[in-house]
């Protein structure tokens, strides 16, 4: 029977301190929950690029999070169907030219299956622990992305800039899309530069699911495609949804992470009934992909939205 889900939806992998069932996810256990996910029938599996967190201040305790960029590579090569996206990688963290040269083998690697997330970074203590300069992230995330994009696209570049150059750079070989893997960059309405990157640059915009400004959000990403004589229709709108799963599906992660979880905005209950109607609504307003966050993340709560799935799909 054809599905008749109205727009994809993935999942975002477990890879921090405590993030699976209150445990650190070891490889062995990241590579099976991402063929979990993918055998449940799953769009597309997310991983977030950080390098350490301390969210309470200087001297706080240091928490961890494997490489992100690294595992896409490893995940490119043990899933087989499922898309794989960064949300999102830092462009701070690396050459913006030898992004470009990873993102065209990792998608060579997945068969065409990347999605690359991109951020201008946010989260300072990083930044000075790895030696990395935490002025001027936007400028530094613009110059990223005029060498990015080209490269991607074209396979070349020829550029010069205040805190990044690439000059008659190429791509070669070519990875199996001939534009490239397509650009995911997140925007609040509230920053009209980072709108004006979306509208130049990405083939999706993304944000965390709030309801109460997702109109006023999606307005703004119309606005802005126009200002840059873009048509809004030619750009997709993605959301993640925090999603808080029924007492069965596993145990919860360490408190830390469910502090993180708590600064990005509001939860969903996990029921099947309630995610399927609220997804279907998500699509009705444009959003053609949704990335979900569970409390707690764990196989056990894949499994309990296996319903959701077959609801999505019975149309």
């Amino acid at each position: 029977m054809p599905s008749k889900r109205p727009l994809k939806v993935g999942i975002i992998l477990p890879t921090m301190e405590e993030w699976l069932g209150g445990k650190t996810p070891r490889w062995s256990d990241m590579k099976s929950f991402a063929q979990h996910v993918e055998a449940a029938g799953f769009d597309s599996l997310w991983v977030n690029d950080h390098l350490l967190f301390r969210i309470e201040g200087p001297d706080s305790p240091t928490r961890g999070i494997w490489d992100g960029w690294t595992l896409m590579s490893a995940l490119a090569a043990t899933t087989t169907r499922i898309e794989l996206g960064t949300i999102v990688l830092c462009t701070s963290f690396r050459n913006p030219a030898l992004t470009a040269k990873s993102a065209e083998t990792i998608d060579e690697i997945s068969g065409g299956r990347l999605i690359l997330g991109l951020g201008a970074g946010w989260h300072e203590p990083e930044y000075k622990a790895f030696g990395y300069p935490f002025e001027n992230l936007v400028s530094r995330f613009e110059e990223a992305l005029k060498i990015i994009h080209p490269l991607l696209r074209t396979g070349a570049v020829d550029f010069r800039g205040a805190y990044y150059s690439a000059e008659q750079c190429q791509i070669l070989p070519r990875g199996p899309r001939p534009g490239g893997p397509p650009i995911m960059i997140g925007a609040r309405a509230d920053r009209p530069r980072a709108l004006r990157l979306t509208a130049q640059y990405a083939d999706y915009w993304h944000r965390f699911y709030n309801a109460e400004n997702l109109a006023a959000s999606l307005t703004a990403v119309d606005a802005a495609c126009v200002k840059v004589g873009r048509d809004p229709a030619t750009l997709q709108r993605t959301v993640t949804v925090m999603v808080d799963m029924p007492g069965d599906a596993g145990q919860p992660s360490g408190e830390w992470v469910r502090q993180i979880r708590a600064g990005l905005g509001p939860t969903e209950s996990g029921m099947p009934e309630h995610l399927a109607a609220l997804l279907r609504s998500l699509a009705s307003q444009g959003i053609s992909h949704v990335q979900l966050m569970l409390e707690p993340n764990t196989m056990a709560a894949i499994d309990a939205l296996r319903p959701m799935l077959e609801l999505l799909d019975a149309g």
